[in-house]
């Protein structure tokens, strides 16, 4: 064959090649990073997940593996010594300058796989023989440079396939809609033609041409011995694809975040492009995700409710599942799809409760079984209503929180202290609580301020993790987290939220739901040791809907997605960290003498012994037990009997009995009862009968009066009570304030022996003077 190549082909190949070794060392070079990179997200296994075009349009990947059946087609195809040269093929080159001599110009290049690398990283050139020269030097100097494998790559990921296609895995997707791993034998022979003549042959036009490379090639895979001429009948059988495939967009939000965040870390930076993001995202449970919001979020559009978002995360690794930052579309939330409502501020609505709960519980301000108080109540002017129409009196601290009542919630944020809390939930991980205490105020537990759903999911995930191991990034103790979630997971719902407490019961999850006021958000977070689930529903813009309420949108949509993951299992009870103690059977506080009965409960190990019931006392009655009577009350030698009972104060007990029967009141005092001339409970102000004036302060704000008592028992506590609305209770120094509105009150007192005193008085508004 060589015989019949003209002596002067052989002396131009020697020529060329005494060119390559004079200028090898050449200032040529090649720049890397010249051509913008498409955007792209892998899920845990390297499946592509979404992709956003590169700046110049085209859908460009970073380089990757070649799969081996592509290998193989492109090296027979394209270059079929490319194992074995060292960039230039010096018989192929030989023929193209035989043909380019003919015609006095470039019409064929002889180009190597390499070669052609060097002309696409150049952004295929003007064909010169200087540039073809140049080609060639440049093509020997990456053969030094790089392997073989990675040559073949950088050809790959930079050949164009048709269109704004570049690269194989864009081509893989776009033609097959499947990864080139998948590929099968026609597919990657079909891909393997299309870089020969882009602008000719793609799929969809000039069929024919296309059938006949791609078969030929077949052919000749099947020729040297690649596979089997089964493999060959079938593979020649395979349809050509027809229109491309829309790339994958199976989490464009979390692309969009990561496409950001790496941009920010690279501020400042001269760093190459960062477009290739490898993730934890396990693409199974992100369809199935995607796949039930959007059904639930078609549902709720019905309704004027036109946003949804959902985070899954690996409880134990705190690795992202799953990722939907919103629904609908560009058709359905034109205006409101590219919001990423993960990362969304919004108003918590009652999702930080748990939180606040744990931590009480570490500073022994709260056990388990602990009464708690919910009545009618007003905290200077600030007057929060209930979640539910009816109030409970008092009720126990872990149904209060099961059940998210608002009134307890508000009451125990007062005892914490707003500062306290605000630096608990920064250790917890939430980082938009950036206003003051003041700011803030008691609303802050009721949503008063604005949180995203991706750190609440991760917050509670810490918690799950706390309750089974105490190194756990997680402020409150192992203890305190296990006794919260269980907790969640147990405790009674209200009424409208008892359907998905039943259906909880299939699998065992803390959960918390919430609705921020005005009804503009909605909450539910589920954790378990593998999973935790974080859903919002709402409208992005923020406006309200009287449909947008927990139990009806996000809670079973939680529920709905756990349905979707495999089992899950529940921690065991953290001994290390608990210990039990002594209780009053009747408050849940802990014991004291007077309490008549006694049982053991659950506390966290190191948290301190803080108040004792206040609620027993020992009581005096008539030998029938039918009144209170004192010694100077009964004649004839007769002597009172004592008991110790549960008694709650006048304003609390109004509304506890109404609910529980079974509650004995104290019997009224015996009509002889003589009074003590020991004043033990005293009102110091206001005074009775008293006009006052209360100024608006110095901004604006309503101003406040302070009100005083005097006990002369230090140890007894005092329960306020103003106008039927229980205020709160105070110890040592009695001392309330309170924004009353114009016009007259009555303030009652009682202390824990049961003594009661009152007083009227009149408020007067400004212009009244």
């Amino acid at each position: 064959m060589l015989n019949n190549v003209p002596r002067r082909v052989f002396v131009a190949a020697a020529v060329l090649s005494a060119v390559v070794i004079l200028v090898f060392f050449s200032s040529f070079t090649l720049d890397f990073s010249a051509r913008p990179l498409s955007y792209a997200v892998y899920d845990n296994e390297g499946r592509l997940l979404g992709a956003k075009v590169a700046a110049d349009e085209q859908w460009r990947f970073e380089s990757s593996t070649v799969p081996e059946k592509f290998e193989s087609a492109i090296i027979a195809f394209e270059d079929k010594r490319f194992r074995y040269h060292f960039g230039i093929d010096p018989l192929s080159l030989a023929r193209a300058v035989t043909m380019n001599l003919k015609q006095s110009r470039v019409v064929s290049g002889g180009s190597t796989i390499t070669m052609q690398t060097v002309r696409l990283l150049e952004n295929h050139p003007k064909r010169t023989f200087f540039q073809k020269a140049k080609e060639a030097v440049l093509a020997v100097s990456l053969e030094m440079r790089f392997s073989k494998k990675k040559i073949l790559e950088l050809y790959v990921a930079n050949a164009p396939f048709g269109g704004n296609v570049v690269g194989l895995e864009a081509a893989s997707w776009r033609y097959f809609n499947r990864s080139p791993d998948h590929l099968t034998w026609a597919e990657s022979a079909t891909l393997a033609v299309l870089p020969n003549q882009p602008s000719l042959v793609y799929p969809g036009a000039n069929k024919e041409i296309l059938l006949a490379k791609r078969n030929a090639l077949l052919r000749k895979l099947h020729e040297r011995g690649f596979f089997d001429g089964r493999v060959l009948q079938l593979s020649l059988e395979e349809e050509l694809p027809e229109k491309p495939y829309a790339l994958p967009s199976s989490a464009p939000h979390y692309l969009e975040f990561l496409i950001a965040s790496s941009k920010g870390s690279e501020k400042g930076k001269a760093k190459k492009q960062k477009s290739k993001f490898a993730t934890t995202i396990d693409s199974g449970i992100q369809a199935n995700t995607a796949r039930i919001l959007e059904r639930w979020s078609a549902n709720f559009r019905k309704k004027g409710i036109s946003n949804a978002a959902a985070l899954v995360v690996d409880t134990k690794t705190l690795d992202i599942l799953a990722y939907c930052g919103n629904t609908g579309g560009y058709d359905a939330n034109p205006d409101s799809y590219d919001v990423n409502l993960v990362r969304a501020k919004r108003s918590s609505g009652s999702i930080l409760k748990p939180f606040l709960y744990a931590a009480m519980l570490d500073s022994g301000q709260l056990l388990p079984e602990q009464l708690v108080i919910d009545v009618p109540t007003r905290i200077g002017s600030y007057s929060p209503g209930n979640n539910i129409p009816e109030y409970q009196g008092v009720i126990q601290a872990s149904e209060a929180l099961s059940r998210s009542l608002n009134i307890p919630a508000i009451r125990e944020l007062r005892e914490y202290g707003v500062n306290a809390f605000l630096a608990h939930l920064k250790k917890c991980g939430f980082t938009t609580f950036t206003r003051s205490a003041d700011d803030y105020g008691l609303p802050l537990i009721l949503g008063g301020g604005e949180t995203m759903l991706e750190e609440v999911v991760f917050a509670y995930a810490r918690m799950m993790n706390k309750a089974q191991s105490p190194l756990a990034d997680f402020p409150s103790s192992s203890g305190s987290s296990y006794l919260t979630l269980e907790a969640l997971a147990n405790g009674t719902r209200p009424l409208e939220e008892a359907n998905w407490q039943r259906y909880a019961h299939s699998k065992k999850i803390a959960w918390k739901t919430g609705t921020s006021s005005g009804n503009r958000d909605t909450w539910a977070v589920g954790t378990t040791p593998e999973y935790t689930v974080g859903v919002w529903i709402g409208n992005a813009d923020g406006h309200g809907n009287s449909e947008l309420r927990s139990f009806m949108t996000s809670a079973p949509v939680l529920f709905d997605l756990f349905s979707a993951l495999s089992r899950t299992t529940w921690p065991a009870k953290p001994e290390f960290d608990l210990k039990e103690v002594e209780v009053c059977a009747h408050s849940g506080f802990l014991s004291g003498t007077n309490c008549p009965s006694v049982k053991t409960s659950l506390a966290p190990k190191k948290a301190p012994a803080v108040s004792v019931c206040p609620y027993c006392r020992i009581v005096s009655l008539t030998p029938d037990l039918k009144f209170q009577a004192t010694a100077d009350d009964l004649e004839g030698g007769v002597l009172p009997v004592t008991q110790k009972r549960f008694v709650l104060p006048p304003g609390i007990e109004l509304w506890y009995k109404k609910i529980n029967f079974g509650y004995e009141p104290l019997p009224a005092f015996t009509e002889n009862h003589k009074k003590s001339a020991v004043n033990d409970l005293s009102i110091v102000f206001p005074e009775q009968g008293a006009n006052l004036i209360i100024p608006v302060e110095i901004d604006g704000k309503d101003g406040a009066m302070v009100m005083q008592a005097a006990c002369r028992d230090p140890s007894r506590t005092v329960y306020w009570d103003l106008d039927g609305e229980f205020l709160g209770m105070t110890r040592h120094y009695h001392d309330m304030a309170v924004t009353p509105r114009a016009g007259k009150h009555t303030l009652t007192l009682s202390d824990s022996n049961g003594t009661v005193v009152s007083r009227t008085f009149t408020i007067v508004a400004d212009d009244d003077e």
